[in-house]
């Protein structure tokens, strides 16, 4: 077990309630508890309902965590809290129980960022992996349900840089809404990994959003999904106005080729145009099969060492809250203040708030 600082880490940025617990470098636990059975019902999250299931989840989750770690809630050194960015009224559970903790046990606050958490959490990786130090700088790219970003890291505490992100739709977000129109289920992109198993990625061919000329200058690293969204809609349409059937796999199939295109084209770019020979994927729409196996041949092809943590560390989790305050404990950062409060727009840029 590595030497460092015992953190707990809490994470309510979205809909999965998560606390971690990490001892330096060493991942102890990682709870998670997540909404997504009642946000099914509806076709995607609802913040006010995300915000009701953390205030319920939250103490089991807490709970969970520190009978995984083997740690009484005093042992703790300092308490780690996503402050943003995420939904407000989520954000706000995370945030207010944080308070109480640190409050109550008379410890320090640090209010994190969640993306650079999901940087940070490579350093969870087992030593025998290259776990507890980060190879910087790295470009990372950050795919989720709320979030599709293009990190430059030369410091996961003072240098982190926002090269591009989603001007509309996240990835995540476009899987959902192109499920709803193919008559999958929520979440969309385990549904449209499964449909586009027999589909052919070729068939239609689908646009690639910002990655014309002209966008070059003003969006290089910015990503665009609505305009995808939208033509799967109009294919969609025109097969039902003329008596089709809808080609589900294959429609499943060219949308999730054209997402994994744009995002590993971008990603892969920047790692070139920068000079920075390694590249980390992170969020959960890393969970999709085509997008890993993309960003391998790419990366490999270009000479780009990439990272992917472990499935449950892709994820939003307390763990990776865990990670960066732990970091910024032993760099002796002074905690955050006890007005912070949740940011549901905190640039990537501001690690601490």
């Amino acid at each position: 077990m590595s030497d460092g600082p015992l953190i707990l880490g809490i994470e309510t940025s979205c809909d999965e309630t998560g606390v971690g617990i990490v001892r330096g470098t060493t991942l102890l636990a990682n709870a998670i508890a997540s909404s997504m059975d009642e946000q099914a019902r509806y076709g995607g999250v609802v913040p006010e309902i995300a915000a009701r299931a953390h205030l319920e989840a939250m103490q089991p989750t807490l709970d969970a965590a520190l009978a995984e770690a083997g740690v009484a809630l005093g042992d703790v050194d300092a308490i780690a809290v996503t402050s943003g960015p995420g939904l407000a009224g989520a954000l706000m559970v995370g945030v207010g129980a944080a308070k109480a903790l640190a409050i109550a046990l008379g410890k320090p606050l640090y209010a994190v960022n969640h993306l650079v958490g999901h940087v940070g959490v490579d350093l969870l990786r087992p030593a025998e992996e290259g776990g507890g130090e980060l190879e910087l700088p790295t470009v990372a790219l950050l795919v989720s349900g709320g979030h599709t970003s293009l990190l430059l890291v030369r410091d996961l505490l003072d240098d982190v840089e926002l090269l591009g992100e989603t001007v509309d739709d996240a990835a995540g977000e476009a899987f959902d809404k192109v499920a709803r129109l193919l008559g999958l289920p929520y979440p969309g992109g385990p549904q449209i990994d499964r449909a586009a198993a027999s589909g052919d990625p070729t068939a239609i061919a689908f646009p690639r959003g910002l990655t014309a000329a002209k966008d070059q200058a003003a969006h290089r690293f910015d990503f665009s999904f609505s305009g995808l969204k939208t033509a799967v809609a109009r294919h969609v349409e025109q097969c039902r106005a003329r008596g089709e059937e809808v080609p589900v796999a294959d429609v499943a199939a060219s949308f999730r080729e054209a997402v994994v295109d744009v995002l590993t084209a971008k990603a892969i770019a920047a790692c070139r145009e920068l000079g920075v020979p390694r590249l980390m994927l992170g969020g959960g729409v890393v969970a999709n099969a085509r997008l890993r196996e993309v960003a391998a041949e790419r990366a490999a092809a270009a000479g780009i060492a990439l990272r992917i943590p472990p499935f449950a560390l892709c994820t939003d989790n307390g763990a990776m809250i865990a990670a960066v305050g732990a970091q910024l404990v032993a760099a002796g950062r002074a905690p955050s203040s006890w007005d912070v409060g949740a940011d549901s727009t905190l640039p990537a840029t501001v690690v601490q708030a």
